[in-house]
């Protein structure tokens, strides 16, 4: 009997499923060499697509700019809970290398 083993994707990737509030939400985070892509999603689809960065400044506390790529330009709400995901995204990076 022989057995061979397929190659793994070449993306590292992570699939957590959240309660928020009562909400299924579905976390999808794939590992690159230089950034990673999060989807985040609670009706199963992407939709509006947001890109975040962290700038560079002298403060000890980071800032992060969020533009949209794709979909909603006049929802701020989508904008704020970009911030606030890619804040606490180390977090969830670390889980994911458990």
């Amino acid at each position: 009997m022989s057995t061979s083993t397929q190659p793994s994707f070449p993306v590292k990737q992570k699939h957590l499923c959240l309660n928020l509030k009562g909400h299924k939400t579905d976390l999808i985070i794939s590992s690159y060499d230089d950034h990673y892509l999060v989807i985040a999603t609670q009706l199963g689809t992407m939709g509006t697509i947001l890109h975040a960065r962290k700038e560079e400044g002298v403060s000890t506390e980071p800032t992060f700019h969020v533009s949209v790529m794709f979909g909603k330009r006049d929802e701020p709400m989508l904008s704020a809970c970009a911030r606030q995901l890619i804040e606490h995204i180390r977090y969830i990076l670390f889980l994911c290398t458990l």
